[in-house]
Formats: C-alpha cells, sequence, structure tokens
C-alpha cells in the first residue's frame, strides 16, 4: 500500500524549496483565512442597524415607488416596538376611520373593566332600535330579544366587525363621551369618534400601549388581543405575514376607502403597522397592494 504520510528517512535527499513553499503558502492561507472566520460575529451584530435601514429605505424609496402606478391614496405608520423608532408616509393625515373606530371602543372597553367600572359578564338584551341593518356583522340577522353579554359583543365586534355590537358597546354600555375623554388622554389627537375619523399614527399609538399591557391588566390584555385574531377579513395585513406569525389588527371598509391595522407580533422584533387608503376604485387590487406591502415590511424586520 502506498504511504501518503510525509516520512523523512535517512540517507533521503531533502525536500525541495518547491515543497517548501507550497508549504508556506498553506500556512500563511490558513492564517488569513482564521482570522476572516473570528471576525465573522461582528457583521452578525450588525443586523439591527441593516434592518433600521433597510425599513427607512422601505419608506423612502420602495413602497412610494410601488405605489406611484397606483390609484388613490396610501398613508401608512410603521412602528419597530424594539427599537421605538416609527416611520410615516403620510401617517398624521386625518381620514374617515370606518370600522378602525372599533379599536378605541375595545380599548375603552377594557380599561373600564380593567379598574372595575365595567363587568364584562353583564347582559344586554338587544332591542329593535340598536339593529344597525348595514355593513357588516350577525347580530343584524338575529331577531331583537336575543341576550348577549359585553364580553361577546366586543369579540363579535372585532371579529366579525359587527355595526350593530359597536353601536351597543359605545352607545349604551359606554358612552361616546367617555370613549373621547380616554382617547384624548391616551394622546390620540387626530381621533374623533363622534365624526369617525383617525389617522394612522394614532392607530398605531393606541395598538403600541395595546400591545405593551399600558390599556388594562395583563389577563385582559391578553383576552383584548385574542378578539383582534382569526377575523373574517384576513386578506390585507396578515396575507404578507407567515401563518405561525400572530397578527392582532382591524380592517376598516367604507366607499372608497380600504383599511388595516395591525400588531405584527414577529418573535423576538414585533412591530406595528397601520394602512389608511381613500379614493379607491378596486378594491380587491388595493387590498393585493397592502398585503404587498405587509410583505416587504415583514421581510425588512
Amino acid at each position: 500500500m502506498r504511504d501518503y504520510s510525509f516520512r523523512y528517512h535517512q540517507g533521503q535527499p531533502p525536500p525541495r524549496k518547491k515543497s517548501r513553499f507550497l508549504i508556506i503558502v498553506f500556512i500563511v492561507a490558513t492564517i488569513i483565512f482564521g482570522s476572516f472566520m473570528l471576525r465573522k460575529p461582528s457583521v452578525s451584530n450588525d443586523i439591527p442597524n441593516f434592518g433600521k435601514k433597510s425599513v427607512a429605505d422601505l419608506v423612502n424609496t420602495e413602497i412610494p415607488n410601488l405605489l406611484s402606478q397606483e390609484p388613490g391614496v396610501y398613508t401608512i405608520y410603521i412602528y419597530d416596538i424594539q427599537n421605538n423608532i416609527g416611520y410615516g408616509i403620510g401617517e398624521k393625515t386625518t381620514m374617515t376611520a370606518a370600522s378602525v373606530n372599533k379599536v378605541p371602543i375595545l380599548a375603552t372597553l377594557y380599561h373600564l373593566a380593567g379598574i372595575g367600572e365595567i363587568d364584562l359578564e353583564r347582559t344586554v338584551v338587544t332591542q329593535k332600535e340598536d339593529i344597525q341593518d348595514y355593513g357588516t356583522g350577525s347580530i343584524r340577522y338575529e331577531e331583537p330579544g336575543k341576550t348577549y353579554s359585553v364580553k361577546t359583543l366586543a369579540r363579535l365586534m372585532m371579529q366579525k366587525s359587527d355595526n350593530t355590537a359597536a353601536y351597543i358597546l359605545s352607545t349604551h354600555i359606554l358612552g361616546v363621551k367617555k370613549i373621547q375623554e380616554l382617547t384624548n388622554s391616551w394622546g390620540l389627537i387626530q381621533t374623533n369618534i363622534e365624526k369617525n375619523s383617525s389617522s394612522p399614527s394614532d392607530m398605531g399609538l393606541l395598538l403600541l400601549k395595546m400591545y405593551k399591557g399600558e390599556i388594562t391588566n395583563q389577563a385582559l390584555t391578553l383576552e383584548m388581543l385574542e378578539f383582534m385574531t382569526n377575523s373574517d377579513f384576513e386578506d390585507r395585513i396578515p396575507t404578507g405575514v407567515p401563518h405561525e406569525v400572530e397578527v392582532y389588527h382591524k380592517t376598516g371598509d367604507e366607499v372608497a376607502k380600504i383599511h388595516d391595522v395591525g400588531i405584527i407580533d414577529k418573535k423576538g422584533h414585533p412591530y406595528i403597522l397601520a394602512i389608511f387608503t381613500s379614493e379607491m376604485s378596486d378594491n380587491e387590487r388595493t387590498k393585493r397592494i397592502m398585503a404587498e406591502i405587509s410583505r416587504k415590511v415583514y421581510t425588512a424586520f
């Protein structure tokens, strides 16, 4: 068997200079490669900064390029919860909020429940005059006189965007004035409950307070957020996010207006995305564009 090991026997000629040269080259190359590998971890340490920069580039260049050929108006707010940085495109523009206004109703309800002013197990019997016979929801199809708990009304308001549930909660249980007072106290300066108007930045701020547990206690926060998952309307922000990532969100639809605001609970790097639109002529295309924006934002994070 041929021996490939390096052995020097007495009487053999010494290795030639070329062999020595190759050995030296091999040693130097090994040292250089080793030092490169030792420096490699510092690259991973730069990833958070790359993420920040990429989101800024997205807002400054990529999303405007995407929207440049699209009809209508898009206003967008992105908030990096981990790094406390916000990015926006017309994010303070006030628009009709449509069913996004159900988020401050929910927040007010659970805030008051947390301080003992509201009993979520209290029952309400629907009256004929309570039925909001338009838009979304299931209660409108029920006969008046059915009994619901306040908690069930809150769930239906969020997951089915039930207009009757929202009406009962805002009018009979909370009162519009109380909702507005708390909304103001949370710093939402562009939100008018009576006029049903808000902005992406206002909704982003409210979602941040909800996520951080600043609205109510921990148990009620989890319940409140749970009502913002698995809705009947998962065709915008959630479509751009992997299925395993939880999205707490609320959509809003009105004539020529398509909205979605949500918390994307990405493991290790949660963020908020709020999109309001107006002057839209093709609802389905608008939803696809919103999903594409969501995908781009998720990829940036």
